[in-house]
Order: C-alpha cells, then sequence, then structure tokens
C-alpha cells in the first residue's frame, strides 16, 4: 500500500487539476463579457470598482515611468483583459492584487513635499515601553551562516512562492469562491499596509545599525540588512540591489512579511485542518527571521500579524461556506462538493483499476504467482474540498 502511495497521491493531484481546468471558461469572445454585463444587477457592493478606478488613475498620473503615453498602456491592456472572458475571469478578481501592485511601485514617485515626515525612532521606543527591551536588537547580537540560511529561506525565497502556492492548492481543493476569497484578502491586505507604510514612514532597525537616531530622508538608499551576509555567502548582489533601489524604503511598519505569513497560515488551516502545524511553524520561523535579519521591529511583526487577522475574518465569505437554511450538514454538503468529490473518486478508482489490471496482467504472464489483489477504494480526504464545476460558475474558480 505505502509503495502506490505517491502514485495516489499523483492521481489525485491529477484529478483535481482535470477537474477545475474543465471548469474554466475558454471563450475569448468580449460580446459574451459585454451580454454578462448588460445582464448583471448592480449592488453596492460593485461600488468597490468605482474605488479601483480611481485609486488607479492617482498612481497613473503620479507615475513618471513609463512616461506618457506609454503609461497608458497599461489601462488599456488590463482593459482588454477585462474584456475577454477567458482572462477576466482571472484578472477581475485579482483586481485588489493589482491595486496593490500598482500603489507599492508608484510610491516612489509621490513628491517629497508632499511626503510625511520619517520617523527614526517611534518603533524602537514602542518596543522597549510594550516589551521591556528591544527584543529585535536582541535577536541579531548572534549571527551564524546556518542561521542565516534558515533565516533567509522563509524570508527571502518562500515568501515570494507562498502566495501562489495558496492560490493552487485553493483552486484544486478549495471550497468554491475560496480562490477568489484569497484574490480579495491578499490584495486588500497589502494595499492597507502599503498606504500605512506611506503614510506612516518609519526606519527599519538596518536604519538604526548604520545611522543611529539621526533624521532620515527620502533620498537615503535601502539596504538589505542582514541578507547581505546571504549575499556574501553565494558571491552575489541579488538582495543588495533589490533593497537599495526599493520603492518603499521606509516601510518597516507594519510587517507584511509576517502579514504574508500570518494570512497563509490562517487561509490553510482554515481550509486544510491538517497543515495547520506546519504552516504556523514556517509563520513562527519568519517572524524570528523579519528581527535576525534587521528587516522589523517586534512592533512591526505583531502590526503585521493584526493586519492580516482583521483582514481575514473581515472578508471571510461565512454565507458562503455555509448553508442557512439547512439545521446539520456534513462537510460535503456545506460546500456542495458531492458532484465533484464522485466525480473525482470516479477517476481515481478508474486510474487505479487500470494500474491493478497491467499487475494482474504482468502476473499472469508468469513474472509472478497470481494473487488477486483487492481494490476497494477509502476516499481520501484531501479530495473533499474540491470545487464543483457549477459552484464555479462564471468566475472561473
Amino acid at each position: 500500500m505505502s509503495s502506490r502511495s505517491p502514485i495516489r497521491v499523483h492521481n489525485i493531484i491529477v484529478a483535481a487539476l482535470l477537474n477545475a481546468v474543465s471548469t474554466l471558461d475558454t471563450s475569448f469572445s468580449p460580446n459574451l463579457t459585454i451580454s454578462r454585463l448588460k445582464r448583471h444587477k448592480f449592488t453596492l457592493y460593485d461600488s468597490v470598482y468605482a474605488f479601483h478606478i480611481i485609486h488607479a488613475v492617482f498612481w497613473l498620473i503620479i507615475m513618471r515611468e513609463p512616461t506618457f503615453p506609454l503609461k497608458l498602456v497599461i489601462p488599456v491592456l488590463y482593459t482588454i483583459a477585462l474584456l475577454i472572458p477567458f482572462t477576466s475571469q482571472f484578472f477581475l478578481p485579482a483586481s485588489p492584487i493589482f491595486a496593490w501592485v500598482l500603489a507599492y511601485f508608484s510610491s516612489r514617485y509621490i513628491p517629497t513635499a508632499y511626503r510625511p515626515t520619517i520617523s527614526v525612532s517611534v518603533l524602537p521606543t514602542l518596543e522597549s515601553v510594550l516589551y521591556g527591551g528591544n527584543i529585535s536588537d536582541i535577536l541579531t547580537r548572534f549571527t551564524h551562516p546556518v542561521l542565516d540560511i534558515v533565516a533567509w529561506l522563509p524570508y527571502g525565497t518562500i515568501h515570494f512562492v507562498a502566495p501562489f502556492l495558496v492560490a493552487a492548492a485553493l483552486w484544486l481543493f478549495g471550497p468554491k469562491r475560496s480562490l477568489q476569497f484569497w484574490a480579495s484578502v491578499f490584495g486588500y491586505m497589502n494595499l492597507i499596509g502599503v498606504w500605512c507604510q506611506i503614510i506612516f514612514p518609519c526606519s527599519a532597525p538596518w536604519y538604526e545599525l548604520i545611522y543611529g537616531l539621526t533624521p532620515a530622508n527620502y533620498s537615503m538608499p535601502g539596504s538589505p540588512g542582514g541578507l547581505a551576509r546571504i549575499d556574501a555567502l553565494f558571491h552575489s548582489n541579488v538582495y543588495t540591489t533589490q533593497f537599495s533601489h526599493a520603492p518603499v524604503v521606509f516601510g518597516a511598519f507594519p510587517s507584511l512579511h509576517a502579514g504574508h505569513a500570518t494570512l497563509e497560515a490562517l487561509v490553510m488551516s482554515h481550509f486544510f485542518p491538517s497543515v495547520t502545524p506546519y504552516v504556523w511553524t514556517y509563520t513562527s520561523i519568519l517572524y524570528w527571521a523579519t528581527m535576525y535579519l534587521t528587516h522589523h521591529y517586534l512592533i512591526d511583526v505583531v502590526g503585521g500579524a493584526c493586519l492580516a487577522t482583521a483582514c481575514f475574518y473581515f472578508f471571510l465569505p461565512t454565507r458562503s461556506l455555509a448553508r442557512p437554511s439547512a439545521a446539520v450538514r456534513n462537510k460535503y454538503e456545506q460546500y456542495g462538493l458531492e458532484d465533484a468529490l464522485q466525480r473525482v473518486a470516479t477517476s481515481i478508482d478508474s486510474l487505479e483499476e487500470d494500474e491493478q489490471d497491467d499487475q494482474l496482467s504482468t502476473r499472469l504472464n508468469g513474472v509472478g504467482p497470481f494473487s488477486k489483489q483487492p481494490h476497494g477504494h477509502r476516499h481520501s480526504e484531501s479530495t473533499a474540498p474540491l470545487i464543483s464545476a457549477e459552484g464555479r460558475g462564471e468566475d472561473g474558480y
């Protein structure tokens, strides 16, 4: 049984992928989108798209690279992506994420005259007052190449990949509209975080180590902090270049690294409880890494975690996760997964039966003694949260 477990996992993933792909809208006709828009009954919630339009126009006006009229290509391409059904099923739900990316990379073009004064002492003072000492400073007093690697992996690599892994897990195995929920909560959390960093700019611990508590200005370059040791270890300048030209140099509070990890842990433990110990272990290590690498104070980590938690529970669509008309339902009925589960189970059974037929044929040909193998199948719990085709609807997931 254990020798077939990797094949079984592979079969589950393949069946889930085929089921997810089968629900995608493959039309490239803008007329279909226009007709859907005409039939759409607008609600108060749709006013959020007016916010996105105003927000995008604001940053496009401020943006200096690319220059006018080249920067008009951005809204033109985005509009085309929204008109084509195949691409709109991804781009429309991801609007909060694009809003965050636009704000983050365009914030460097805000005129200095309109920017707030950079705080260099508020965060270390708050940390000492609230926690009885500069915890982040204590964590940086002893460094070692092994600790550098342990901190670098979650902070400098996994951090950038984890949101896509969460999205893939929700698309393949999450309940209906869970991927849309992830796009909204992830995008808005980052957007709120970036605006906090713009309105309340604060220096990170690396600034205190280099410049002390002398006043900062927006012409100062960023620093890779402890990640400079990683550049030295691998004989590269990737992180030095990346952080020296960061759009938001004084964005210590809140820590969006901590926010990302906290949100990923909350989402994964909510939809996939079996991975709870692993995702929170990763999150705890990342908390430590942000301070060990001198990129954040403890107060920044707490702020990022609180922001992620608040956004998670604010955007969590409880109405779509349970049917209020039902008194008691099992988890399959609750998420409307009966049909999807049956299709995946049938696909897995078919794949396993084909495998067993091959084994039986091999034995009958004299390779081994004939012995009939049972091919009973117990449905794996990991297949339970698969999205049904009718549940995904026009959103594509």
